[in-house]
């Protein structure tokens, strides 16, 4: 029987292999650090440590969660996006390190709006973060702007149809200190659900919707059947959810305002197309991530 950390890993790391686990070593080593409550490093570091009962059986439930294909992001209740750990269960789609670029995109859009033309007191930049799921975006932005000293500057919004969506988010804004700086909405997109109330137009709207085709779905990963389908699922092409922001924009953003929209690799053309009907005054451009694939569509509406 297994007794220290090296034996215990590679035993781990062997049933994960046979479960289809496509990181059986990682995913054992992230699990076996959380339990013990130590970084990898440290624990890479002593193979030879023994392991305690207690943890043994602790890891054990872990390693069987994960064999049937939960996300090692749920079975630790965390996910870390942008520097910053977030709690995550399946009341929400675990952030993924691509939509960091969609956080790049937005903070620098932010940064040379307040360069351009400083704001008036009272008059705050307005961002909108729809869709927020476990509230990564927003809290991740409203993190960094007071970081670099102009959080006062600008005015968070995050709105989810979701209400068990939204009742996470907040919990991770106040986690890090944020939640006095965003103002949480229940919202289909950008309308109000049950409220015959209006929203305020917005300078910057940011989003990552789902765009994921329904007939993907059954393909992906099956960790992936442990996320909310409607957070993935963005109907027949994947642009449905897309399709319906899109026509909305006119009624939310601000004359020379922005909306900056994740998108999958291979759908830049059809949402510029979707952006071009919008009629004169309206642009967009592609950014993208790391690893040079197209990741955020930036739209700008200008003078008409």
């Amino acid at each position: 029987m297994a007794t220290t950390v090296g034996e215990v890993l590679r035993d781990a790391a062997s049933r994960l292999t046979e479960s289809g686990s496509e990181t059986p070593r990682l995913d054992a080593e992230v699990l076996l650090a959380h339990v013990l409550r130590v970084d990898r490093a440290t624990l890479l570091a002593g193979p030879e440590a023994g392991l305690g009962a207690d943890h043994a059986r602790e890891f054990e439930l872990f390693v069987e969660r994960r064999a049937r294909g939960e996300p090692v992001s749920y079975i630790r209740g965390l996910k870390e996006f942008y520097g910053l750990a977030f709690v995550v269960d399946p009341r929400a789609l675990i952030p993924r390190p691509e939509t960091e670029t969609l956080v790049d995109v937005a903070l620098a859009h932010i940064a040379a709006r307040l360069t351009a033309a400083p704001r008036e007191p009272g008059a705050p930049l307005r961002v909108w973060d729809v869709g927020t799921g476990s509230g990564a975006i927003a809290v991740a932005i409203a993190v960094e702007s007071r970081r670099k000293g102009y959080g006062s500057d600008i005015r968070l919004r995050a709105s989810d149809v979701s209400a068990d969506a939204l009742g996470l988010a907040i919990e991770n804004a106040v986690v890090h200190g944020v939640a006095d700086a965003i103002e949480f909405v229940t919202a289909d997109l950008t309308e109000v659900v049950d409220s015959t109330d209006s929203l305020d137009s917005v300078d910057l709207l940011v989003t990552n919707l789902p765009y994921i085709p329904s007939a993907m779905i059954p393909t992906l990963p099956v960790a992936a059947s442990f996320e909310p389908r409607s957070a993935l699922d963005g109907g027949e092409d994947g642009l449905g959810v897309i399709r319906r922001l899109i026509a909305q924009l006119p009624a939310v953003l601000k004359e020379e305002g922005a909306a900056l929209l994740e998108i999958g690799s291979d759908q830049a053309d059809a949402v510029q197309a979707m952006v071009a009907k919008l009629g004169r005054g309206w642009s967009s451009a592609v950014q993208h991530d790391l690893a040079g694939s197209a990741r955020v569509i930036e739209i700008r509406r200008g003078n008409p």
